[in-house]
């Protein structure tokens, strides 16, 4: 693995985009929904003063999704979006019945019959799937790529779906997924978009936005200067980069930096092709970062990013590890955040950034100093406890430069 941050700049542009499919008023109808449900509640947006203090930033705020559903990641909030959006079409596209108790009543489950959900997932999608299909009285069967962590996969079963671990790759476990919904009639439930496959992965990246609408209305007056956004696909990325482009419309001191691990950087290479066609990434993909694992990018997610994102940075596993030490272990008085390796690796960057002299420069490219007000989303908490300990604990994946 390459054990350099690598950053591509692109300015961003004003030019449009499609705010009404993932922007403000997209994201309120998506809350609506999720508030309909009896165990929505805000997650926290944390304030880490003193560890901006140390960093020299003047804010740094952390939005922690370990507390989603109960479900310690933020991914059921697209994968129930969809099912609700779903199950509403095949009613005729009633927005009367688009909330939590339409849904599950009997009425409802004996017109539209036994449905299977199919998707493929590194743990938290197919986790928030499963519980979402089963709250609807419904099935799911998930395939998961070879190496995934057992524990993932347990509580991906113990939510009601069929999984199990497979020996494909993350991308080739999507499109046994999406042979097995064709051959079975089952609905796949995917953000990796397929030819004329567009419909539902849109679905997936609105129900993304709320986490983000949650995160501007608990931000004080002054909005971030700086947002840190992992990616696999991008969907996610692509998702609250539009709606923050949209809130913050007009305002041209927002910078969006997206972040990839190394070993799946499809966007930072789709980013830097001279053709603009999307790359991708194949083979096998070893990394703690196992969320964002994923070679192939969503295209429409892409098309967001290519207009609207600034900066485009890979990183090494320590980064995401360092992220994790960081939050688990804060300076005092500032909230502990426990952080799975995918949730830490943008608080893992900002600490970089800011302490590695070697990076000054791509600090000083991205404007990020003393009054630079950082956001970050923790997307996922300790989802496999053995490598988190293993992280955290006992010290793997340090920087290398600290070894010599």
């Amino acid at each position: 693995m390459d054990t350099n941050i690598i950053a591509i700049f692109r300015k961003s542009s004003a030019s449009p985009f499609a705010a009404s499919r993932f922007g403000v008023d997209a994201a309120r109808a998506a809350k609506r929904f999720h508030e309909s449900f009896p165990t929505y509640e805000y997650t926290p947006l944390h304030s880490m003063a003193r560890l901006a203090r140390h960093l020299g930033l003047k804010s740094f705020y952390v939005k922690d999704e370990s507390y989603r559903f109960g479900l310690n990641a933020f991914k059921a909030l697209g994968g129930v979006y969809a099912l609700g959006r779903i199950m509403t079409r095949k009613l005729g596209d009633d927005p009367g019945l688009m909330n939590y108790q339409s849904l599950i009543s009997p009425e409802i489950r004996r017109r539209l019959g036994d449905i299977t959900f199919v998707t493929a997932t590194d743990g938290n999608h197919g986790r928030g799937l499963a519980w979402a299909a089963h709250t609807f009285g419904q099935k799911s069967v998930v395939y998961m790529p070879k190496g995934s962590a057992h524990e993932r996969l347990e509580n991906i079963r113990a939510a009601g779906a069929e999984a199990s671990i497979t020996d494909l790759n993350y991308d080739d476990a999507v499109r046994r997924a999406g042979h097995m919904a064709r051959e079975k009639g089952w609905i796949l439930v995917q953000d990796t978009v397929l030819p004329g496959y567009t419909d539902i992965p849109s679905y997936i990246m609105q129900g993304y936005t709320t986490m983000a609408l949650e995160a501007a209305e608990q931000l004080p007056d002054e909005p971030p200067t700086h947002i840190f956004l992992q990616a696999g696909v991008g969907a996610m990325a692509g998702a609250v980069t539009a709606f923050f482009r949209d809130l913050y419309r007009g305002t041209d001191q927002l910078k969006v930096i997206i972040v990839e691990t190394s070993v799946a950087n499809c966007l930072q290479r789709t980013a830097q092709s001279p053709d603009g066609n999307l790359q991708i990434v194949t083979g096998d993909m070893d990394s703690i970062m196992a969320g964002l694992c994923c070679g192939e990018p969503c295209s429409i997610g892409w098309d967001i990013l290519k207009d609207h994102a600034d900066c485009f940075i890979s990183c090494p596993d320590y980064v995401a590890a360092d992220g994790m030490r960081l939050l688990g272990n804060p300076p005092a008085g500032d909230p502990q955040v426990i952080s799975g390796e995918s949730g830490a690796v943008t608080a893992g960057l900002v600490y970089e950034l800011m302490s590695d002299p070697k990076l000054y420069p791509i600090r000083q490219e991205l404007d990020l100093n003393k009054n630079s007000r950082v956001l970050c989303f923790s997307t996922e908490g300790a989802t496999d406890t053995a490598n988190y300990r293993s992280a955290v604990w006992e010290g793997r994946y340090p920087n290398p430069s600290h070894l010599k």
